[in-house]
Protein backbone atom coordinates (compact mmCIF):
# COMPACT_ATOMS: atom_id res chain seq x y z
CA UNK A 1 0.00 0.00 0.00
CA UNK A 2 1.40 3.38 -1.06
CA UNK A 3 1.37 6.20 1.46
CA UNK A 4 -0.36 9.39 0.40
CA UNK A 5 2.09 12.23 0.02
CA UNK A 6 1.32 14.99 2.46
CA UNK A 7 3.48 18.10 2.48
CA UNK A 8 3.14 21.69 3.55
CA UNK A 9 5.25 24.83 3.72
CA UNK A 10 5.95 25.48 7.38
CA UNK A 11 8.07 28.64 7.14
CA UNK A 12 9.00 31.27 4.59
CA UNK A 13 12.27 33.04 5.38
CA UNK A 14 12.22 36.83 5.25
CA UNK A 15 15.65 38.46 5.53
CA UNK A 16 15.56 41.47 7.86
CA UNK A 17 18.05 43.98 9.26
CA UNK A 18 17.01 43.62 12.89
CA UNK A 19 14.91 41.03 14.71
CA UNK A 20 13.34 43.38 17.24
CA UNK A 21 12.46 46.10 14.72
CA UNK A 22 10.82 43.48 12.48
CA UNK A 23 8.90 41.91 15.39
CA UNK A 24 7.65 45.36 16.43
CA UNK A 25 6.51 46.25 12.90
CA UNK A 26 4.68 43.01 12.22
CA UNK A 27 3.08 42.74 15.65
CA UNK A 28 2.07 46.38 16.09
CA UNK A 29 1.27 47.48 12.54
CA UNK A 30 0.00 44.24 10.99
CA UNK A 31 -1.33 42.55 14.15
CA UNK A 32 0.82 39.44 13.60
CA UNK A 33 1.51 37.08 16.48
CA UNK A 34 4.98 36.17 17.70
CA UNK A 35 4.99 32.37 17.54
CA UNK A 36 8.54 31.74 18.71
CA UNK A 37 11.67 33.69 19.59
CA UNK A 38 14.51 31.36 20.57
CA UNK A 39 18.11 32.49 21.10
CA UNK A 40 20.41 30.22 19.08
CA UNK A 41 23.61 31.86 20.28
CA UNK A 42 26.12 33.93 18.35
CA UNK A 43 23.55 36.67 17.67
CA UNK A 44 21.18 34.28 15.84
CA UNK A 45 17.57 33.73 16.81
CA UNK A 46 14.78 31.49 15.56
CA UNK A 47 11.94 34.00 15.21
CA UNK A 48 8.60 32.94 13.76
CA UNK A 49 5.63 35.26 13.25
CA UNK A 50 2.20 34.64 11.80
CA UNK A 51 -1.01 36.50 10.99
CA UNK A 52 -3.85 35.86 13.45
CA UNK A 53 -5.75 32.62 12.82
CA UNK A 54 -3.30 31.60 10.09
CA UNK A 55 -3.23 28.19 8.44
CA UNK A 56 0.09 27.13 9.95
CA UNK A 57 2.56 28.74 7.56
CA UNK A 58 4.83 31.09 9.48
CA UNK A 59 7.32 33.75 8.46
CA UNK A 60 10.80 33.05 9.74
CA UNK A 61 12.57 36.35 10.38
CA UNK A 62 16.20 35.81 9.39
CA UNK A 63 18.68 38.54 10.26
CA UNK A 64 21.07 39.34 7.43
CA UNK A 65 24.51 38.03 8.31
CA UNK A 66 26.61 39.08 5.30
CA UNK A 67 26.73 41.72 2.55
CA UNK A 68 24.80 39.65 -0.01
CA UNK A 69 21.97 39.04 2.48
CA UNK A 70 21.95 42.70 3.54
CA UNK A 71 21.55 43.75 -0.08
CA UNK A 72 18.45 41.55 -0.43
CA UNK A 73 16.62 43.11 2.53
CA UNK A 74 13.54 44.84 1.13
CA UNK A 75 14.08 43.44 -2.36
CA UNK A 76 13.80 39.68 -1.99
CA UNK A 77 11.55 39.36 -5.02
CA UNK A 78 13.45 41.71 -7.33
CA UNK A 79 10.96 44.57 -6.86
CA UNK A 80 7.84 42.45 -7.27
CA UNK A 81 5.27 41.67 -4.61
CA UNK A 82 6.86 38.99 -2.43
CA UNK A 83 4.14 37.96 0.01
CA UNK A 84 0.34 37.90 -0.10
CA UNK A 85 -1.65 38.59 3.07
CA UNK A 86 -5.11 37.19 2.45
CA UNK A 87 -7.93 38.46 4.67
CA UNK A 88 -11.62 37.87 5.23
CA UNK A 89 -12.26 41.62 5.69
CA UNK A 90 -10.19 43.82 3.38
CA UNK A 91 -11.54 47.19 4.53
CA UNK A 92 -11.13 46.40 8.25
CA UNK A 93 -7.50 45.42 7.78
CA UNK A 94 -6.73 48.20 5.30
CA UNK A 95 -8.08 50.87 7.69
CA UNK A 96 -6.24 49.35 10.68
CA UNK A 97 -2.95 49.20 8.76
CA UNK A 98 -3.43 52.74 7.46
CA UNK A 99 -4.07 54.02 10.99
CA UNK A 100 -0.79 52.37 12.07
CA UNK A 101 1.18 54.22 9.38
CA UNK A 102 1.75 51.34 6.97
CA UNK A 103 2.93 52.69 3.60
CA UNK A 104 0.74 51.80 0.61
CA UNK A 105 1.99 51.94 -2.98
CA UNK A 106 -1.44 52.63 -4.43
CA UNK A 107 -5.11 53.05 -3.67
CA UNK A 108 -7.13 49.84 -3.12
CA UNK A 109 -8.56 48.40 -6.29
CA UNK A 110 -11.27 45.93 -7.15
CA UNK A 111 -10.15 43.28 -9.61
CA UNK A 112 -12.02 40.38 -11.16
CA UNK A 113 -10.66 38.06 -8.45
CA UNK A 114 -11.12 40.36 -5.43
CA UNK A 115 -10.02 43.54 -3.64
CA UNK A 116 -6.29 44.24 -3.38
CA UNK A 117 -3.71 46.86 -2.46
CA UNK A 118 0.11 46.78 -2.43
CA UNK A 119 1.88 47.85 0.75
CA UNK A 120 5.45 47.88 2.02
CA UNK A 121 6.89 46.48 5.21
CA UNK A 122 9.45 48.39 7.26
CA UNK A 123 12.26 47.50 4.83
CA UNK A 124 10.33 48.10 1.61
CA UNK A 125 9.37 44.51 0.83
CA UNK A 126 6.17 44.60 -1.20
CA UNK A 127 3.09 42.72 -0.04
CA UNK A 128 -0.45 42.38 -1.34
CA UNK A 129 -3.33 42.77 1.09
CA UNK A 130 -5.99 40.69 -0.61
CA UNK A 131 -9.56 39.60 -0.14
CA UNK A 132 -10.66 37.10 -2.76
CA UNK A 133 -14.21 37.11 -4.07
CA UNK A 134 -16.36 34.25 -2.77
CA UNK A 135 -16.20 32.56 -6.17
CA UNK A 136 -12.37 32.59 -6.19
CA UNK A 137 -11.59 32.19 -2.49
Amino acid sequence: MTKTIKQSIANIALVVEDYDDAIAFYSKKLNFQLIEDTDLGGGKRWVQISPPNSNGTNILLAKASNDAQSQSVGNQAGGRVFLFLQTNDFWRDYQQMKSQGVEFNEEPRVEEYGTVVVFKDLYGTKWDLLQLNDATG
